[in-house]
């Protein structure tokens, strides 16, 4: 695979942060841009970011100097592929910029999840979905095109749930989440607030899972997506845990299915759906997507977050519901497998896809000429 430069918005964050622990290897990608708020640019990444993670800064990065958050004032500088981890306002203005400029915009806000033609994409569950990138205004003119992944528990949720409903269908779901504060950012709850007690409160938390597990399990058309038949139900909490989401989940069925079944489908579930990408290798898809781990205590954040190096949903206390049919518990990453990691497995399956050739489309470098976009999408 041939190795791309890519460039990250929103770097010095929490997210973004990841995003540069996660590329500082890649054999893919390799980051040559960064940009953050207009306070931090000109400034060298060390100075402007405070490093919040467990790896050392590379020594690269650090000197790197951070640039202008616009397309337009980076000129020739600026790669075709962008990862985006800014705030959902300043993503809805500057996301289209970007991709009216020719860049591919890999993005982790919330901000077109929803779009009637931004593909909210999981490679094992819904790859198909990326074709539809080819409707968007931007890809027919400059080439540049906008994907998301979706919130950091309707990743870790929608993984084992694809698995039953491809199998047996889902027509209900009720789902409690326990979220840890680093899924916050930085400085994220007050200790005061969050120190030995639960916040029964996310906002905007609960309607974002409840519409995005249907888009997720929905179908692709040329140019739209159709929500799966699935009804949603969402609880959400803030947790005094620093990372990884623990999320408690009741489902109805529409096809009777055993334990031994459901267990069946979550060990078979590793394919990347989609015509030629089945048993695809990636180099952040983790062996097994949906991992089930036995015991009436697991998963549990201090023993399971890393599992997959933090790609993997763990599944566990799989059991029968008096709701419904059946409950479980699961756990994933909510820094890793729910934010930059995600977005990061996207550009890779686009990759392979052949999405990130350009040559028939403008030079990137071109931006100053072309006129911002007001969004890339239809709605």
């Amino acid at each position: 695979m041939e190795r791309r430069n890519v460039g990250i918005l929103g770097a010095t964050g929490a997210v973004g942060q990841r995003f540069i622990q996660l590329l500082a290897d890649h054999p893919w990608f390799n980051i040559t841009w960064l940009a953050a708020s207009d306070r931090s640019a000109g400034k060298p990444y060390a100075e402007a970011c405070n490093w919040r993670l467990d790896t050392p800064l590379p020594d690269h990065i650090a000197k790197m100097v951070l640039q202008p958050n616009t397309p337009e004032d980076a000129g020739a500088d600026l790669p075709r592929i962008i990862f985006s981890s800014v705030d959902s306002p300043i993503a809805k203005e500057l996301e289209p910029r970007f991709a009216a400029a020719g860049c591919a915009v890999i993005s982790n806000s919330s901000a077109f999840r929803m779009g009637a033609d931004v593909p909210l994409v999981v490679p094992e569950v819904n790859a198909d979905h990326l074709e539809v990138i080819e409707s968007q205004a931007t890809r027919k003119t400059s080439g540049g095109f906008l994907v998301t992944n979706p919130n950091c528990c309707a990743i870790g949720l929608v993984l084992p749930l694809a698995a039953l409903h491809e199998r047996f269908g889902i027509e209900k779901l009720f789902v409690t989440t326990m979220q840890a504060v680093s899924g916050a950012g930085y400085p994220g709850v007050p200790s005061l607030d969050i120190l030995g007690n639960v916040i029964p409160f996310i906002k905007s938390e609960e309607e974002k899972l409840q519409e995005e597990v249907a888009k997720l399990l929905g179908t692709a058309t040329a140019n739209s997506f159709q929500d799966a038949d699935l009804t949603v139900s969402a609880m959400c909490n803030r947790v005094a845990v620093l990372e990884g989401h623990t999320e408690c989940v009741s489902v109805k069925l529409r096809k009777a299915a055993t334990h031994a079944e459901i267990l069946a489908a979550w060990a078979e579930f590793q394919p990347l759906h989609g015509k030629g990408l089945d048993g695809l290798h990636l180099p952040s898809a983790p062996e097994f997507s949906v991992e089930y781990q036995h015991g009436d205590t697991r998963p549990q954040p201090r023993v399971d977050l890393m599992r997959g190096n933090g790609m993997t949903t763990t599944v566990g206390r799989l059991r029968p519901c008096t709701l419904f049919d059946w409950k479980f518990t699961l756990l994933s990453h909510n820094t890793i497998r729910g934010a930059a990691g995600a977005a990061i497995l996207n550009a890779e399956i686009l990759a392979m896809l052949g999405k990130f050739d350009f040559r028939k489309f403008p030079a990137v470098n071109s931006a100053k000429s072309l006129q911002p976009a007001e969004s890339p999408v239809q709605a």
